[in-house]
């Protein structure tokens, strides 16, 4: 009786075992509505199959869930499999190839498929060592306008025309201030990105020196230029006019559009879930406007966003598991249903088709605005529109910001800050190359 006993029991351990799900942790910087989405793509793939569960993890903001994974590695403590990382950070987080595993590696060994080839080339390169994709593509965006539509027609403005040029959007604003529809006028979210690497972007100029970071380390940034330098002058004559409202250095300029503070945003194309889910008003999209007296602009507005990493050191359970969640990620109905739900990008040529075919574009007005942009009407260097790859560009980004903030203060003359944004920009190029000598 015993043994029947012992014998039931351990079969019991057998089958539990046989029917154990692997986790797969993945840290993640997406809270509301975005959070929601990402949390329903990975509610899709547990339903999907019996085997894995992939479990989001909201750990803050960018750089909050760079912090904690550095913290993690520092103190021993147990690591996500899957950690989305800023654009910002890709270059350096390459580097770290003893840190993380190659994600064209980890679905190579799980039998898995996965072409770079599939991707947009812009989208792609960027994420790629080497032309494999080292991280995977997830949430990539560009900058677009969004205003409010009922702020334009109480200022007795045509909210069907969409503003060209910056000159353009400059009567709007007076309008809106003269009539008093909206407290703000403009505002942006993000603006080292929106309101200087895709205005130069936009305007077929680059950014740094070596095909804007591509084709090695030792690259200098370039961006101190007189398009650069007119655009901030305008945006601190806006800043006295009281047209332009600087809200802060990430997305604090979205809660001040859908609360109807401010009548126009220029923020990342993956605004678009929060707004529409926040907005209480009727809002449009329209294309980043351009200087019409500089040649070829338009031209290609540049991405962003995020991708996710791999993580080392994990069991061949756990590489299997992630690379079927990565796979789910990369089918163009997935893709397509991402892109709709969030206005992020899609990344494959397959999964535009799947937009177009269910009739979403004709549907949505505007919502392929993101899509032209960085798509272009004028060939340009493929650099300009897949974006800056420098080495601690989170740094020179928030050295950026810092100089901005002086001269849309008043502090300091337009070209002087971008002169030392350069300056101390390059010196952090220099510090990491000396870090990273081959």
């Amino acid at each position: 009786m015993k043994a029947r006993l012992l014998a039931a029991a351990f079969g019991l351990l057998v089958a539990s075992a046989a029917h154990a799900v692997t986790e797969i942790h993945f840290w993640h910087a997406m809270d509301g509505a975005l959070g929601d989405e990402l949390n329903a793509l990975a509610q899709k793939f547990n339903a999907s199959q019996s085997e894995f569960k992939v479990v989001p993890q909201l750990k803050g903001d960018y750089d909050t869930v760079l912090t904690e994974l550095r913290n993690t590695a520092l103190q021993g403590k147990d690591r996500p499999e899957i950690v989305q990382i800023v654009d910002v950070a890709t270059q350096n987080a390459m580097m770290e190839k003893r840190f993380f595993r190659p994600v064209h590696q980890v679905m190579a060994d799980a039998g898995e498929r996965l072409d770079a080839k599939a991707y947009a080339p812009t989208v792609a390169i960027f994420y790629s060592d080497k032309g494999n994709l080292f991280s995977l593509p997830f949430n990539i965006s560009t900058p677009v306008v969004f205003y409010n539509k009922d702020a334009f027609k109480n200022a007795g403005l045509d909210f069907n025309a969409p503003l060209k040029t910056w000159y353009n959007v400059q009567e709007a604003l007076l309008a809106v201030q003269e009539k008093q529809t909206a407290k703000c006028g403009l505002t942006a979210s993000y603006p080292a990105w929106t309101m200087l690497e895709n205005v130069l972007a936009w305007h077929n100029e680059e950014f740094a020196t070596r095909n804007n970071g591509y084709d090695g380390l030792n690259a200098d940034l370039t961006f101190n230029t007189f398009l650069a330098m007119r655009h901030w002058s305008l945006m601190s004559s806006w800043v006295k006019a009281q047209i332009f409202s600087y809200s802060g250095r990430r997305n604090e300029g979205q809660q001040r559009f859908t609360s109807g503070e401010c009548a126009m945003l220029v923020a990342s194309s993956g605004s678009y879930a929060n707004i529409a889910r926040d907005a209480r008003f009727r809002w449009g999209v329209m294309p980043m406007p351009y200087y019409d007296d500089f040649k070829g602009a338009p031209a290609h507005t540049s991405t962003g966003g995020a991708s996710l990493f791999v993580v080392n050191g994990k069991t061949p359970a756990e590489y299997k598991g992630v690379a079927k969640f990565l796979a789910f990620l990369s089918r163009p109905e997935v893709q397509a249903e991402w892109s709709a739900k969030t206005g992020y990008l899609p990344l494959s040529r397959a999964a535009v088709e799947v937009k177009r075919k269910n009739g979403f574009y004709e549907s949505n007005p505007g919502a392929d605005i993101a899509l032209e942009q960085v798509i272009g009407k004028t060939p340009i260097p493929a650099s300009h529109a897949r974006g800056v790859r420098l080495g601690n560009y989170q740094i020179i980004r928030a050295i950026i910001d810092e100089e901005l903030e002086l001269v849309w203060s008043n502090k300091k003359p337009p070209k002087a800050g971008l002169d030392d944004a350069v300056k101390r920009g390059n010196e952090q190029l220099r510090r990491f190359e000396r870090m990273h000598k081959q």
